[in-house]
């Protein structure tokens, strides 16, 4: 195949032999499978701001600090150089994820190194070598939908622990490796605790699996992971293996109704995106 102009550097240098064949395209990159010596990997290769289809950046990218002080001006300033350098923010973000994430213990693709705004990366395989398909294209029985609940629960609460929430996690971006669910697409990971949306975004993460695995096994509709914790960690009391209940008891007299409605609003709208979702694979299936 022709050799993507991005992943042409990679080539020259050594650090790719052969491009195979393109993966997938994106809202956000094209990730290509890549040949790097006896190996077979992964090549994520973003695309420029005005090509990418992510909403509300600026949600995601509060509390992350710019390289430097002039960068971190210009990026406020929405200056060319500030736009170019929140481009930059948005791909190391993912970078810089991956490897605290591996280091946490967290089931996501290892990296391998960050060249010329490429991501190179593990691919993940299923049990015949395959590309894994993502939840999304998966039915689970009941069971399979429990102990992947489970795990990823497990997951988010170990990505905190780590200090980062996904932020837009859902059955489109989580792999079903041949050990188990792996989690992808971490560019728009948010910092705990210096992004005042962060409880918002933990708890869309947590209710998108509870509602992805809730379909086969309907008891999971009922937890309230998120709420718990959310509290564990304002308390400094969450640990990677911190017992959950899935079980929270809500202060009635400090409800906020404007924020309850908000959410509300927020899970339409994210279960129109996944429906929408849903509707596009089986138009694909059927041509």
């Amino acid at each position: 195949m022709k050799i993507p102009n991005a992943l042409q550097p990679l080539i020259e240098d050594g650090i790719v032999d052969r491009v195979v064949r393109q993966l997938k395209s994106g809202k956000e990159a094209s990730v290509f499978l890549v040949e790097s010596g006896s190996s077979i990997r992964c090549a994520k290769v973003y695309k420029e701001a005005e090509h990418r289809g992510f909403q509300n950046l600026a949600q995601y990218q509060e509390g992350r600090k710019a390289r430097g002080s002039r960068d971190e001006r210009a990026m406020g300033k929405r200056s060319r150089h500030g736009r170019k350098q929140s481009q930059e923010e948005w791909k190391n973000a993912e970078v810089d994820a991956l490897y605290r994430l591996v280091a946490a213990g967290v089931r996501v693709p290892k990296p391998y190194g960050y060249y010329e705004g490429v991501l190179v990366m593990e691919v993940i395989a299923d049990e015949n070598g395959d590309a894994a398909p993502r939840l999304n294209d998966v039915q689970p029985t009941p069971e399979q939908a429990r102990e992947w609940h489970a795990f990823l629960i497990r997951q988010i609460v170990l990505m905190l622990c780590a200090g980062l929430i996904h932020g837009d996690l859902s059955e489109f971006n989580v792999l079903l490796g041949v050990d188990g669910p792996v989690i992808i697409d971490l560019p728009q990971a948010v910092d705990a605790a210096g992004n005042n949306n962060a409880f918002r975004m933990l708890e869309r993460d947590v209710n998108n699996m509870r509602s992805y695995c809730g379909h086969a096994a309907p008891e999971l509709l009922d937890t309230q992971y998120a709420h718990e914790i959310w509290k564990l960690y304002q308390l400094a009391e969450l640990r990677p293996d911190s017992v959950l209940t899935g079980t929270f008891v809500f202060d009635a007299e400090s409800a906020d109704v404007d924020d309850v409605m908000l959410h509300i609003e927020e899970a339409r709208r994210e279960a129109e995106i996944r429906q929408q979702g849903r509707d596009a694979a089986a138009a694909a299936d059927n041509e």
